[in-house]
């Protein structure tokens, strides 16, 4: 009975302490977009490009790197609210952790833009154009030079 009580109080505490991870590593942020279709309008409306940023947020590991190391910087932040519209299309596999249309929505724009790894980061003008693509992990300075090319192709528009 003892052993049996030891392991169900080990178990939870890993449990308890795996979905704290998962909350830490999730982007929860004013500057993204909650909702895709209103991402878009918002797009439109200010001429920008649209970020779409594919991730999982339980199981990929890069992806937690990304958030913590770029998506939640200073930085990071100041260069979005000027120049993107953001959202984020999470894929977990506990599919608690994001709303069912929410979900759906993002498996068919994965679907759709033919992601098969993760992270990728899209960006899409207001007609869902692909603007430019970045897949996989890569150091995270060498991202802000991608994010420039983009905005110098908006700046030619």
């Amino acid at each position: 009975m003892r052993n049996l009580f030891l392991f169900v109080a080990v178990l939870f505490f890993g449990i308890t302490s795996w979905s704290q991870e998962i909350e830490k590593d999730t982007i929860v942020d004013e500057i993204w977009s909650d909702s895709y279709k209103e991402a878009l309008k918002q797009a439109k409306k200010e001429k920008k490009p649209l970020l779409v940023y594919f991730k999982g947020s339980d199981w990929c590991s890069p992806c937690k790197k990304l958030d913590r190391e770029l998506f939640s910087t200073e930085k990071f932040k100041n260069i979005s609210k000027e120049n993107f519209v953001l959202y984020e299309a999470d894929i977990p596999f506990n599919q608690d952790l994001v709303e069912k249309e929410k979900l759906k929505l993002n498996k068919e724009l994965a679907e759709k833009y033919k992601v098969s790894s993760y992270p990728t980061i899209l960006f899409l003008n207001h007609k869902q154009k692909v603007i430019a693509y970045k897949k996989g992990l890569i150091l995270t300075e060498y991202y802000y030079p991608f994010f420039d090319s983009v905005i110098k192709k908006k700046e030619g528009n």
